[in-house]
């Protein structure tokens, strides 16, 4: 069975994630809503995941047991996983830019029923991290050496449901999941630390009995070897905290429009140009 490609160079790396960020613009400033900023600060840890040698997966077999598990808790997000699926091969990248238009699969959250390849339905924020709980038992029951990753936002960790599952995921001792926090400082109404500041999540975490780091996630490099770090660590599940900076790759387009958080829409067709202007 064919997996993913071999894993692209770092500098590979860097020209696709440029790729991902252009895509997540058009398709979002296309469909005239979504949550574009939100999409970019995971770029670096998508593009990791996906296209660095660290899941398994085959675009002619989504549905094949041996693969890994990719799910998007934080699911307002989800432009960056259509952006990463299609440059992957699942579909074209013409395909998603009938993003959130009256009936396309592609939706403004991950909806599995619609389109191959998506492994949860997400958006109610602070379930993911169950649902993958839930996938890496079964990979235990099946044997089929199936990894999870789940990518959370540090606006849902204020959510009971994830401190519970935090708990779990330690008594099972699931060496197959890794957790990913997108810290990237804000949530819909404000800066998480003005919302609800949880203070350090490596160290809550760790309290756990979790496998825990702390990095700055939109270093690609940063990113890859907290993965390598991670995929050493099979006896226990693994976080990591990736700090990164919400609209990462177009920052400068957004402080001239003085809205860093520029949650919930999508640039303007003139802001779109400036800001793939400098991602050329």
């Amino acid at each position: 069975m064919a997996a993913q490609a071999n894993a692209l160079s770092m500098e590979e790396l860097k020209e696709k994630g440029k790729v991902l960020r252009r895509l997540i613009i058009r398709m979002t400033t296309e469909a005239g809503s979504g949550h574009p900023s939100s999409s970019l600060s995971a770029v670096e840890v998508v593009n990791a995941l996906w296209f660095g040698g660290f899941m398994k997966y085959d675009p002619q077999n989504p549905t094949w047991d041996a693969r890994d598990r990719f799910i998007l808790s934080k699911g307002h997000a989800v432009p960056v996983l259509y952006a990463a699926m299609a440059e992957a091969g699942y579909f074209s990248t013409e395909d998603v830019m009938s993003l959130r238009k009256l009936g396309s699969p592609f939706e403004g959250h991950p909806n599995m029923k619609r389109l191959p390849g998506i492994e949860a339905s997400t958006g109610s924020l602070g379930q993911g991290l169950s649902l993958g709980i839930g996938q890496a038992l079964g990979a235990r029951l099946n044997k089929n050496g199936s990894n999870v990753f789940v990518v959370i936002g540090d606006g849902e960790m204020g959510e009971g449901q994830v401190w519970e599952a935090l708990g779990a995921a330690e008594k099972y001792r699931l060496g197959n999941l890794t957790a990913i926090i997108d810290q990237n400082g804000y949530q819909q109404t404000g800066a998480t630390s003005e919302v609800l500041d949880l203070g350090s999540f490596e160290e809550k975490i760790a309290a756990f009995g979790w496998h825990t780091q702390t990095i700055d996630g939109n270093c690609q490099e940063s990113v890859v070897e907290a993965l390598e770090i991670a995929a050493k660590v099979t006896d226990r599940p693994k976080a990591i905290i990736s700090k990164t900076k919400k609209g990462y790759g177009i920052l400068p387009v957004l402080e001239a429009a003085g809205d860093t958080n520029y949650h919930g829409k999508p640039l303007s067709p003139e802001l779109a140009e400036k800001a793939l202007a400098l991602l050329s």
